[in-house]
């Protein structure tokens, strides 16, 4: 009997070790990525993002509204997602799904930012998200963020 479980053990040591790693990088990944949002977010705060759509402010001479879009595809990683169908299970609060999205959402904002910053425009109206699943298992979601991008006489 005891040769029996030692046997198991040793059968799924190389599993239990590879989802440990998995979880240990994805976890430092989603940290690091976390982190550069927060720096991109604090450099691209001067431009003002409303959701407002008929906003009608005084615009700088000879300027016209463009559309400015942030687009973004990310993956959350499977040691996760094994995680969260365990927790779905029990109808569990799925902060996996979550943080995936808000990752997704920011990640998409702050491109959406940038393009605006690097075309010469200070605010953005009637600004829109969509967010889809990309496949099956829902680890992967692309999310866009659109809106008019203005120059504003201040």
């Amino acid at each position: 009997m005891n040769n029996s479980v030692s046997q198991m053990l040793m059968n799924y040591a190389p599993l239990v070790i590879l989802f440990v790693v998995g979880w240990f990088f994805g976890a430092r990944h989603e940290r690091q990525h976390l982190a550069q949002l927060a720096i991109s977010e604090k450099q691209l705060n001067h431009i003002i993002v409303s959701t407002e759509r008929f906003y009608q402010p005084a615009l700088a001479d000879g300027t016209q509204g463009e559309l400015v879009l942030g687009s973004v595809v990310i993956a959350q990683d499977y040691f996760k997602m094994v995680i969260a169908r365990v927790l779905s299970i029990f109808g569990k609060n799925l902060t996996t799904y979550e943080t995936l999205l808000e990752r997704a959402r920011r990640e998409a904002l702050v491109r959406m930012r940038t393009q605006a910053h690097t075309k010469g425009y200070s605010h953005i109206y009637g600004l829109r998200f969509e967010v889809s699943n990309i496949n099956q298992l829902g680890s992967m979601v692309e999310a866009i963020a659109y809106g008019t991008a203005v120059m504003i006489n201040e």
